[in-house]
């Protein structure tokens, strides 16, 4: 019944632009903190950027200034714009939401990005 839906991925050439969004469905009364993952084949899955419901964010490090992570409240809805892409960004997308004892996920959105 509680679903998150992510879209925007696909394929783009190195130093190119994808704007990743996920939106909730279904009944969440309280969202805290929503965030986006990525994993690559033979990686684990590791946080790309997070942002409270008040606004703050968090960046891994490899970002360096590229994505830019924003969300909506009111929507429940979380976005990922990624600018200067790089091949090695090349991963699924996944979408987190956090609630006050549980989690949901997305089921993701390919992103690959060519050299």
């Amino acid at each position: 019944q509680v679903q998150l839906v992510e879209s925007g991925g696909g394929l783009v050439q190195a130093g190119g632009s994808l704007r990743l969004s996920c939106a909730t469905s279904g009944t969440i009364f309280s969202i805290f903190t929503m965030g986006w993952y990525r994993q690559a084949p033979g990686k684990q899955r590791e946080l790309v950027a997070s942002i409270t419901r008040g606004g703050r964010t968090n960046y891994a490090a490899f970002v360096e200034g590229r994505f830019t992570i924003s969300r909506d409240n009111a929507k429940n809805t979380v976005y990922l714009q990624m600018n200067s892409l790089k091949p090695e960004d090349t991963a699924v997308y996944y979408c987190k939401a956090d609630g006050i004892a549980e989690h949901y996920w997305g089921q993701g959105t390919q992103v690959t990005v060519s050299s």
